[in-house]
């Protein structure tokens, strides 16, 4: 079957938008156009539109969903890169779930603070105004830092190119 590109939007539940920059991206081939330049897509580019929304939902970045696609082309290529890549994902995840609860538990602090009243005796604004941290706030800013400078610089791990997997033989 074939659709155009807002037919694709609706029938995958995306944007048209989105489906252009993805092409732009390389993320989707060129669609054929129609005698009246309308774009035509089939059931290949509505999996791999489908794939990179499921990447896209598991918080992978593009260049990450662009080696992913380039592995699933691939099928004799070791999956050791995708493991790697999933698990560093998951740690990130588990990053985040503890900064959310650590934030959560001042937040509340915060709010317990507060008596109510005018906004001068306001102990909510009190705490803010101390503007203390703890050991746990400084220890999570310096590893968002990191984090932030090791993407800038690329020294975050890359994945490997496409077919340079270790040959190994059999004595």
């Amino acid at each position: 079957m074939a659709y155009k590109i807002g037919e694709l939007a609706r029938h995958v539940g995306c944007r048209v938008v989105t489906i252009r920059y993805y092409e732009k991206e390389g993320l989707l081939r060129s669609p054929e156009r129609t005698a009246g330049n309308y774009r035509l897509y089939d059931e290949t580019d509505v999996e791999r539109l489908r794939f990179i929304r499921q990447c896209r939902l598991h918080g992978m970045a593009l260049h990450e969903i662009r080696e992913l696609l380039s592995f699933q082309d691939q099928p004799r290529q070791s999956c050791d890169w995708i493991t790697a890549l999933v698990q560093r994902h998951l740690v990130n995840v588990d990053t985040q779930i503890a900064a959310l609860t650590h934030l959560r538990e001042h937040l509340a602090s915060l709010l317990h603070a507060c008596t109510g009243g005018r906004a001068a005796d306001c102990g909510i604004l009190a705490q803010l105004r101390k503007g203390e941290t703890c050991s746990r706030c400084e220890q999570m800013q310096q590893q968002q830092e990191a984090a932030a400078s090791a993407r800038k610089s690329g020294t975050a791990e890359d994945p490997p190119t496409v077919g340079s997997e270790k040959k190994t033989t059999s004595a």
